[in-house]
């Protein structure tokens, strides 16, 4: 094969694509060189920012040829280095692809390109009385072919799902530049379940370049309940009595202490701040629905222990207890002058169990931690709470990150709900797949991406380094064996 160097590829590139959108200094590509996980940087060898598919479709054909390294980016709010540049690649940026195609009500499907901002999805159908529901607490910012490629979540993901289950149509250039269609607008799909594959693959198997997704009607009514309780086991304990109710709340949400007086600092939203937890449970659905579900919650949380209850009285009572919540993350920047989000998923009835040992650790390793997650389906986001300017801090935090992901892997969860793999959590692949699996998905890699150029060395652990990982027997001892593995080779 032969070498293309950085500034032909440019020439090349520059002949079909706009010069300002193929960047090469860099100055300019500082902002690319991480996404919302700033503790991995790179910087790549070229930016591209195509402005239509035929655009990208060029671009690949030419990094195919050349077995160029390709990251898929949307809009850099992703938590698992996921979007970390190759040091020998390009970025592909689909930022300019901004466009929502077509809303039909009737159907209630949303058809969108991949740069469209979640929370403009349902901005554009509240004309129609519809609304998008998956909504990450990024939800201003992230991209909807973001949340396709990490399967992203948010707070009413409990009742109305991840991003996998909102999705009916893909259409995704492969690695070749083939445009080629997975799923369907209607109900029927045949054959293998392409379409839940490419949801949360982290941009190794493709390049999205439409999505279509599911409306819902807007609820008549909607009512959040704040309650405070005197220990996050408690709070714990009251999620599981909650759905074995069989009330399947909107939204059921938990922060600790920690978390609870930096949002209330941030959003003034009423949180009381002698709690030691705080849970967030918002009913939707008929007038008649709402208010018996919530009176049914609001006595159960009272007779749990509940130390405050209070249920929102109108809609900008309740956006205001939403708003505490999804301001936690950038919120608890005001205890700490670094933090370092996770992301694990357990069962619920392993809650209290799982926070208990997350505050033993936070000890062990003389570390604050401010939990907020999505309680109701198990899906932990603890913050640890760091300093990067003190030698070996960092080191020492990734470290409990892990011990805290092996922790869910344990109780019977998994080391990802909503923010993916990326760099972050590759050497806890090992933990939770054996060999055996790890070798499927590199089968299933290869078969979609034969060069292993498509976001090289994220998500899928080379076998050798995973090996290497099991036989060791201490975790300070073999925490890096698996991490960092893409910085200079060209792998899976």
């Amino acid at each position: 094969m032969t070498k293309i160097t950085p500034v032909e590829l440019s020439e090349k590139l520059t002949s079909f694509i706009n010069p300002d959108y193929v960047i090469s200094d860099a100055e300019t590509q500082k902002v690319y060189e991480c996404d919302g996980l700033a503790a991995y940087c790179e910087m790549p060898m070229l930016v591209v920012l195509p402005e239509t598919v035929e655009q990208v479709q060029r671009a690949l054909q030419l990094f195919n040829q050349y077995e160029i390294p390709v990251v898929a980016r949307g809009s850099g709010t992703s938590l698992s280095a996921g979007a970390t540049p190759h040091k020998e690649g390009v970025v592909l940026s689909l930022a300019k692809f901004t466009n929502i195609l077509h809303i039909d009500p009737k159907a209630r499907t949303a058809r969108l390109q991949p740069g469209v901002r979640n929370l403009a999805i349902s901005e554009a159908a509240a004309e129609h009385g519809l609304y998008y529901a998956p909504d990450p607490s990024s939800q201003i910012a992230c991209s909807i072919g973001g949340n396709v490629a990490e399967n992203a979540g948010g707070v009413h993901c409990l009742k109305y799902g991840l991003t996998v289950h909102n999705v009916l149509k893909i259409n995704m250039l492969t690695v070749e530049g083939e445009l080629i269609s997975i799923g369907s607008e209607g109900l029927d799909n045949y054959g293998m379940d392409l379409l839940a594959l490419i949801n949360g693959s982290e941009g190794m198997l493709g390049v999205i370049t439409e999505i279509t997704v599911k409306l819902l009607p807007i609820p008549q009514k909607a009512q959040v309940i704040l309650a405070g309780f005197d220990s996050v086991q408690t709070a714990g304990d009251a999620v599981g009595r909650v759905i074995s109710q069989g009330i399947i709340p909107g939204g059921l949400e938990m922060m600790d202490s920690y978390a609870i007086k930096a949002a209330e600092a941030f959003a003034n939203a009423g949180y009381p701040l002698d709690a030691q937890a705080l849970l967030l449970c918002e009913l939707d659905g008929t007038e008649d629905e709402v208010q018996a579900n919530t009176q049914q919650v609001a006595e159960l949380f009272t007779k749990l222990g509940a130390t405050s209850v209070r249920i929102s009285q109108n809609e900008t009572e309740r956006a205001l207890f939403w708003k505490g919540r999804k301001s936690a993350f950038p919120a608890v920047g005001r205890l700490s002058p670094d933090y370092y989000c996770m992301d694990g998923t357990i069962p619920r009835g392993q809650l209290a169990y799982v926070l208990t040992e997350i505050n033993r650790l936070s000890k062990e390793y003389d570390l604050r931690v401010a939990n907020v997650f999505h309680a109701g389906d198990g899906n932990l986001h603890p913050l640890i709470l760091f300093d990067a300017n003190t030698p070996g801090e960092f080191e020492k935090t990734e470290e409990f990150g892990g011990r805290i992901l092996e922790l869910c892997v344990e109780v019977g969860g998994c080391i990802t709900g909503e923010h993916g793999v990326g760099l972050e959590k590759i050497r806890q692949m090992a933990t939770q797949f054996n060999d055996k699996e790890i070798a499927q998905f590199h089968l299933i890699k290869s078969a979609f991406d034969p060069k292993t150029t498509l976001n090289p060395g994220k998500g899928i652990p080379m076998l050798k380094r995973c090996q290497e990982y099991r036989s060791l027997g201490k975790y300070k001892d073999k925490r890096k064996d698996c991490a960092h593995q893409s910085t200079g080779e060209n792998h899976a």
